[in-house]
C-alpha cells in the first residue's frame, strides 16, 4: 500500500508503473515513472545517471532481470517510510510537465493482425472473392516503415501531399491526401535486441520486450490504394507515425494476458504460442472528443509474441528501441472498428458526429486522441494514458 493519496479508480496505481521521459521548466529530459496524477523523477531518486537521459534506450537495453529490480525499487521507495521526504520532492504533477517520445526508435514494423480489420477491407476492396488473402492466417503479415517519422503523442501532423488516382479519373494527380485516416493500434518496444541470424522464439517474447504503448498509424488510403501494388504500404504510411507517451511494463499486464482467438488453421511450430501472449486491452477512440469507436485488442488473431518470432524467423537482427506495432485493432461489432475507412465503409455510410458533422475521412482540423485500459490485479484497471495528434493543412 502505497502512502500517496490516490484515488480507487486510479489507473495509475502501483500495479502499473509505467515509464516515460519528461521535462521541466529550465530542466533536462529524463525519465520518470506515473503514480497517480504524478510523475516520479527517477534521476532524482535512483543513483543511476541512466533516468538522467533524454531517452529510455539506455535503461531499456540492460534486460528484464534489471527491469524487473527497478521495478522493485521503485515499489519500495512508494511504500516504505525510510525516503519518504525525497520522493515527495521528485514528484511532479502531470499538468506541469512536457511529455517527450520515451525512446529512440531503431527500427518500425507495423503488422496486419486483425482477422476483423483485414476482412472488413477485404471485403470492400475484393467484394467478390474470400476478404482475407491465402496467406492470412498462416503468418502475420506486416510491412517496414519509417523510424524517422515515429513521433510522439501531441505532435501536430501535416497533411501528406503525393500522387492519387480515384477510380474514376484516367490519370494520376499530385496533391494533398482526400483520403486520410487512422489506425488504432498497440505497439511493443523491444529493451534488447537479438543478433544477425538468430531468431527470438515465442517463448522468449517477454526477455526482450519491454513494454507496451499506443500506436496511431496515419494512412493516406488514396496514396496507399494507388502505390501498394506490387510491394505494399510507402508514402501512404511513413509521413507519420504517433506513439503514447508511456510505456506500460509487461510485468503490469499479468491480468490482462489471454488466450487468442480459435485457430481454424494449423499453425507452423515457430509460431506455436503455447505462453497465450493475447492481451485484453480495450481502446477507446475519440474524434474531436467524441467517443467513436471502442475496439477490443483481445480479439486480435496473431499476438504480439507471435508477430515478433515472425518478424525475426529469417534470421533478421533486433536492436534496442525498435518498435512493432499491431496493426489496426478492431472488433466484430460496427462501433469496434478501429479505423475511419472501417467505420465509413469506405466513404459509402459516413460517421454522423453528434453536433451534426459527418466524416468519411479526416480533415485539417480534427484532433484525434486513442486511449487504452487493461485489467489489473485485484478488479483494477491499467491505464496506457494516451496518443493524440491535430492535422494540419497541406
Amino acid at each position: 500500500m502505497t502512502w500517496l493519496d490516490l484515488p480507487n479508480d486510479t489507473r495509475f496505481g502501483l500495479a502499473n508503473l509505467p515509464y516515460g521521459v519528461f521535462s521541466t521548466a529550465g530542466e533536462p529530459a529524463r525519465a520518470g515513472v506515473r503514480i497517480g496524477d504524478s510523475v516520479l523523477d527517477l534521476a532524482a531518486v535512483l543513483d543511476d545517471p541512466v533516468f538522467a537521459e533524454p531517452v529510455l534506450n539506455g535503461f531499456m537495453a540492460r534486460g528484464r532481470a534489471h527491469w524487473q529490480e527497478t521495478r522493485a525499487r521503485i515499489t519500495e521507495l512508494l511504500t516504505g517510510q525510510e525516503r519518504r521526504s525525497a520522493v515527495e520532492a521528485a514528484l511532479h504533477p502531470v499538468s506541469t510537465v512536457r511529455m517527450r517520445l520515451p525512446f529512440e526508435v531503431a527500427d518500425y514494423v507495423d503488422f496486419y493482425a486483425s482477422e476483423h480489420h483485414a476482412s472488413n477491407i477485404g471485403r470492400m476492396f475484393r467484394p467478390d472473392s474470400d476478404p482475407l488473402t491465402p496467406n492470412w492466417k498462416h503468418l502475420p503479415i506486416g510491412y517496414h516503415g519509417r523510424a524517422g517519422t515515429v513521433v510522439g503523442s501531441g505532435t501536430p501532423v501535416r497533411r501528406p501531399r503525393g500522387q492519387r488516382k480515384a477510380p474514376s479519373e484516367e490519370l494520376p494527380s499530385y496533391g494533398p491526401s482526400r483520403r486520410l485516416d487512422i489506425e488504432a493500434e498497440v505497439g511493443f518496444v523491444l529493451g534488447t535486441g537479438s543478433e544477425l541470424g538468430a531468431p527470438i522464439g515465442v517463448a522468449d517474447f517477454a526477455e526482450h520486450v519491454f513494454g507496451v504503448c499506443l500506436v496511431n498509424d496515419w494512412s493516406a488510403r488514396d496514396l496507399q490504394a494507388w502505390e501498394y501494388v506490387p510491394l505494399g504500404p510507402f508514402l501512404g504510411k511513413s509521413f507519420a507515425t504517433s506513439v503514447s507517451p508511456w510505456i506500460v511494463p509487461l510485468d503490469a499486464l499479468e491480468s490482462a494476458r489471454c488466450a487468442p482467438p480459435g485457430r481454424d488453421q494449423p499453425l507452423l511450430d515457430y509460431l506455436a504460442d503455447g505462453a497465450d501472449w493475447g492481451l485484453d486491452l480495450t481502446l477507446e477512440v475519440r474524434l474531436n472528443g467524441e467517443l467513436v469507436s471502442r475496439p477490443p485488442f483481445a480479439t486480435m488473431y496473431w499476438t504480439p509474441a507471435q508477430m515478433l518470432a515472425h518478424l525475426t524467423v529469417n534470421g533478421a537482427a533486433t536492436r534496442t528501441g525498435d518498435l512493432y506495432a499491431s496493426g489496426t485493432v478492431s472488433g466484430p461489432d460496427e462501433d469496434q472498428r478501429g479505423s475511419l475507412i472501417e467505420l465509413s465503409w469506405g466513404g459509402k455510410e459516413p460517421l454522423k458526429l453528434a453536433n451534426g458533422a459527418v466524416r468519411s475521412f479526416l480533415e485539417d482540423g480534427d484532433e484525434v486522441r486513442i486511449a487504452a485500459t487493461a485489467p489489473g490485479p485485484g478488479g483494477a484497471r491499467i491505464g496506457f494514458g494516451e496518443v493524440s495528434g491535430r492535422i494540419l493543412p497541406a
